[in-house]
């Protein structure tokens, strides 16, 4: 978020520009709690892969349909290598 020239971030937000560039002129700005709270809602979910079970699976399939060959997961909770195998599990059999 440091450059108004080049930002990584922008980069992956594709279909979102105009979201991405308001979110950086306000982070910018100062203005953090204005920019976290511009992100849209269909972003955070397009982006993520968060909540239950079913609704992850059924996420890793489209992504998987859609071409997607690689996720990076940075698991959350108490047991991240358990999340990582099941992940895994869930790739390989697909």
């Amino acid at each position: 978020m440091r450059a108004r020239g080049r930002n990584f971030y922008n980069d992956l937000a594709y279909g979102y520009e105009k979201e991405a560039a308001t979110i950086q002129e306000l982070y910018l700005s100062g203005k953090k709690r204005e920019a976290e709270a511009a992100v849209p809602d269909e972003f955070c979910e397009l982006m993520t892969l968060c909540g239950p079970e079913g609704y992850v699976r059924d996420r890793i399939e489209a992504f998987g349909e859609a071409g997607v060959t690689m996720l990076n997961v940075t698991p959350v909770g108490p047991e991240p290598a358990r999340l990582i195998s099941t992940v895994k599990n869930w790739l390989q059999g697909a």
